[in-house]
């Protein structure tokens, strides 16, 4: 489908936000407040919009107590927003009208277009032709719109405000799905939550969430940003709104649907996007200061944390609770997302011990009940933890008790003392209480959860924040470039030739193409060596047999060679077979995996892990898109779970970390340059020696 050129954000010349607008024109506006037509100018009369509201219909003299107009030609001024509300055969007239008057943004509630077939893409095609001859932007169609409550404007037609209206606050909502956006918001309402500013894509024939979300960070009154996605249609853009992002020290909280076969689906059918790889969409979240929620509790968690504004870089978390039992479960959750808990200094805890002598001082940190009947403990242990310098994040268990009237009064100042005293500390509170006493807490500078660990949760996110928001971007320049080798598909010695040419260092190894010289090559890098079949048209050797290991002698060549071309002859009978390769056999080594995936989304993304069980059961691998520095490639390295594997265990030495990481770092490099002609490159194994410099690889395949 064509789409408009989009280079800049949405913000208009004059710096007005694409949001913003002192007139709008409902195009199918109705007297029935509660149709689609009707809706957003009875939400907007009710929220006082300061604008001009311009109805549209020619058969109505005047719509909701507003003078009616029978066409947009006979409006008095050019709307700056128009609401489209008519059947999807009218929108194409709608819009050529608008554009001749100047319109900047139409939002297209009508459905009826790509989402339902070959006959409505057409006419979308049509629709969004038409709207670039006259520079007027398109949100939608099949959208629900938007709304921005701090200029009271409501160009939707949600019933959600039937039930509520938007707090003030300073998240903001992007979202492929109207319906899902408002189910987020009526959740958000109920907690307490504020978000001012929703914007739903529908269709996203032209503005996409990466156009809002860029709109949402130069939007000074939005501190973070929520994503709810199906797919995307402009891959290039979303990182940029994200890298923007990052740059504005703005969190972005994403929920993506489509992880699962089924999901994708429904992904497609819904909003005609791609929904790309869940594992490489995980890996670019990770690059920026993006986290991802799986459940709209989550969502909303992280998204309500963020807005305290306290990312910490290094996060560790002190605990304080009434309830060993509570302690222990926070600790528990805490262990399972490596949020750091560190054990109180020892003069900390004899302070403590001096002032509670049956408390429990290492973290958690257990002031039992005895705090209700001595609330100046809290301040006292509080600020002792502080004192100490290792928890930038405090998480205080207080049950239903600092809910309760009486113990509220003496508990509270007590704990606003340690609060005031650390302005820059993450101060969480787990309690049960009524919502008025929750903002009283609240307006002390904690933020307040029911459930421990869903608190614990959003403070490990905060973390990841914090940590991301330090790091520098990591991709590194680089300039496409055609590898005359790559015209067809190699085999494994040319793919071995070009990766060498790349930087990476190959395994001793020689072409064969009768018994005899594969004894001499043998011979040559001295025994045991490895003998495989060669053949561009055999992707896995080993399930044909054509990988023999451990060959000690030259009979054993001789008896090796002749098996191999025999096991290709009977399974792969159509392969073209260009010799049999013979390479120096590595023993004792740690084998690993590298390569690339060209992804449909995201181009180039590479992939690291330890071999074996580790990649094909516990599927232990990291990802990020290509080219990055060697620096980069040691951080990924060091990030997956196994790697305590090539630091050394059990007395064995390391490995070449730092060799292994220039190779990841060359093989993104040439990933990038090459990516035009590349589908894939596999490098398994890389083979790593502990104790020894270097690392070689001993087995390669591209995919063109």
């Amino acid at each position: 489908m064509g789409k408009p050129d989009i280079t800049t954000n949405l913000q208009v010349q004059n710096n007005k936000k694409m949001w913003e607008a002192d007139s709008i024109a409902i195009i199918g506006a109705s007297n029935d407040p509660l149709r689609i037509g009707g809706r957003p100018i009875s939400y907007m009369l009710q929220r006082n919009y300061a604008g001009r509201i311009y109805p549209v219909n020619p058969k109505q003299e005047t719509v909701q107590g507003l003078k009616a107009y029978p066409d947009v030609d006979s409006l008095p001024e050019t709307p700056e927003i128009a609401i489209i509300a008519v059947s999807s055969r009218m929108v194409i007239k709608a819009v050529e009208d608008l554009g001749k008057r100047g319109t900047r943004l139409a939002v297209i509630l009508s459905a009826g277009f790509s989402e339902v077939g070959e006959e409505g893409r057409l006419m979308q095609e049509e629709l969004i032709a038409t709207a670039k001859k006259h520079g007027i932007r398109v949100l939608g169609p099949n959208t629900l719109g938007f709304y921005d409550d701090r200029q009271g404007l409501f160009s939707t037609f949600s019933s959600a405000f039937e039930l509520y209206w938007p707090l003030p606050g300073s998240i903001a909502i992007a979202s492929q799905s109207g319906a899902f956006a408002l189910h987020i918001f009526c959740s958000a309402r109920n907690r307490g939550i504020g978000i001012p500013l929703c914007v739903t894509t529908g269709n996203e024939a032209d503005i996409n969430v990466a156009d809002a979300m860029i709109d949402m960070v130069l939007d000074p009154q939005i501190q973070v940003i929520g994503v709810y996605l199906e797919g995307l249609s402009n891959a290039d853009k979303f990182i940029e709104a994200l890298r923007l992002a990052k740059q504005h020290r703005k969190p972005v909280v994403v929920m993506k649907a489509g992880r699962s076969e089924i999901g994708q689906m429904a992904a497609q059918s819904h909003t005609a996007s791609i929904a790309g790889d869940d594992a490489v969409f995980n890996a670019v979240l990770e690059e920026y200061a993006a986290v991802r929620a799986y459940s709209p509790d989550e969502f909303l968690d992280i998204a309500y944390m963020a807005t305290k504004k306290i990312y910490p870089e290094n996060n560790a978390m002190g605990v304080i609770t009434v309830s060993g039992g509570a302690g222990i479960l926070i600790s528990d959750a805490a262990e399972d997302l490596n949020l750091p808990m560190p054990e109180l200094e020892e003069s900390a805890q004899a302070s403590l011990k001096e002032a509670l002598s049956f408390a429990a001082v290492k973290n958690p940190v257990d002031c039992t009940a005895q705090v209700i009947n001595q609330p100046e403990l809290a301040d006292q242990f509080l600020s002792t933890m502080l004192d100490t310098q290792q928890y930038p994040s405090i998480l205080a268990f207080f049950a239903h008790a600092a809910g309760t009237a009486s113990i509220e009064a003496k508990l509270r100042p007590e704990l606003k003392k340690a609060v005031d005293k650390h302005p820059d500390h993450l101060f969480v509170l787990s309690i049960i209480a009524e919502k008025d006493t929750i903002a009283r807490y609240e307006a002390d500078g904690f933020a307040v959860f029911e459930d421990p660990i869903r608190a614990t949760k959003a403070i490990h996110h905060m973390g990841v924040l914090g940590t991301a928001f330090a790091r520098p971007d990591a991709l590194i320049p680089f300039e496409k470039k055609t590898v005359a080798a790559l015209a067809s598909t190699p085999d494994e010695a040319q793919a071995k030739l070009i990766l060498e040419e790349a930087g990476l260092q190959v395994i001793p190894e020689g072409i064969a193409h009768d018994a005899a010289e594969a004894a001499h090559l043998a011979d040559k890098f001295g025994f045991p060596v490895v003998m495989k079949i060669l053949s561009p048209d055999i992707k896995h050797k080993s399930e044909i047999g054509g990988v023999i290991l451990n060959v000690s002698s030259i009979a054993e060549v001789h008896e090796s060679y002749a098996l191999l071309l025999q096991r290709a002859a009977e399974k792969a009978p159509s392969a073209n077979i260009t010799g049999v390769l013979v390479a120096k056999q590595v023993n004792n080594a740690v084998e690993c995996i590298m390569g690339v995936k060209n992804d449909p989304v995201f181009g180039p993304v590479a992939m690291f892990g330890l071999g074996g069980i580790h990649v094909e059961v516990l599927k232990d691998v990291v990802l990020h898109r290509c080219p990055f520095s060697p620096e980069t490639a040691r951080n990924l390295i060091l990030s997956i779970r196994s790697a305590a594997i090539l630091q050394g265990v059990r007395g064995k030495p390391a490995v070449d970390i730092d060799g292994l990481a220039g190779q990841l770092s060359r093989l993104s490099v040439f990933a990038a340059q090459a990516q035009d002609q590349i589908k894939s490159v596999e490098v398994n194994p890389i083979l790593a020696v502990p104790g020894e410099k270097g690392c070689y690889v001993a087995d390669a395949l591209i995919e063109v």
